[in-house]
């Protein structure tokens, strides 16, 4: 399968609506089994369905209210780029979170393989 501005525009609103949603099988439906998710560039990565999941449920648990925008993106088959940022409610003390990222999504068979991301993360005040 090649990938093309519009299937990668595709993956990204799948992994938005599924992030939003912290719907786990959706979530997991975006990545190949063996996938490597490195959400921190100096720790390891997590592999698998299993620990995608994980991370998925982990986040529901801290946040609330997220929003994810996609504010560019660029596809060179089979890897897309994107500039992004986010923003959520942090359920332990109602905190505002805005995060502003770029992450790298490469693809096989119309599922992310590797996934690695760089962001800078700000709160703010309640309410």
């Amino acid at each position: 399968m090649k990938l093309d501005y519009a299937a990668g525009t595709d993956l990204l609103e799948r992994f938005g609506r599924a992030w939003q949603a912290f719907d786990g099988d959706a979530w997991v439906d975006l990545f190949t089994e063996d996938v490597e998710f490195r959400e921190d560039p100096f720790e390891p990565p997590l592999v698998g369905h299993i620990a995608v999941r994980a991370y998925l449920l982990k986040a529901a648990e801290l946040q609330q209210d997220l929003i994810f925008e996609v504010e560019r993106h660029w596809v060179v088959d089979p890897t897309i780029l994107v500039a992004w940022h986010a923003g959520y409610i942090q359920h332990s003390d109602l905190a505002r979170v805005r995060l502003a990222g770029f992450m790298t999504l490469e693809t096989s068979d119309g599922k992310i393989a590797r996934l690695r991301q760089w962001y800078h993360r700000r709160s703010g005040p309640a309410g």
